[in-house]
């Protein structure tokens, strides 16, 4: 009997460390998602921002600690890429939230 007893400890014993774990790494996505919508929201603001300059406006990068100048068409392109790219990692993520998500809810079931 005192084995059966630690069997069923042992057993719950993994199962809520697999369900943290889990929900470790949802945590870690949510937070990832977090952070891409700030930067998607930063660059569209950027993007917003290059839509009202002149072709004769200057526009700088910054390299290090150095600021240097970029033509507009370089500086838009690196802006529409960044774009895409956070936009497809946002994909990524939210597909991995659902996922763990979703096994979360099944280890939580057993």
């Amino acid at each position: 009997m005192a084995s059966a007893s630690a069997s069923v400890d042992d057993d719950l014993q993994k199962a809520s460390a697999a369900f943290q774990a889990l929900n470790n790494e949802l945590s870690t996505a949510v937070d990832a998602r977090q952070r891409l919508d700030a930067q998607l929201a930063e660059n569209e603001q950027v993007k917003k921002e290059f839509a009202g300059l002149k072709e004769h406006n200057t526009v700088y990068k910054m390299v290090g600690p150095v600021l240097v100048q970029q033509e507009h068409a370089e500086a838009r392109q690196t802006v529409d890429k960044r774009l895409e790219f956070i936009r497809g990692e946002l994909s990524r993520v939210e597909t991995q939230i659902k996922d763990v998500a979703a096994k979360a809810e099944s280890k939580k079931a057993e």
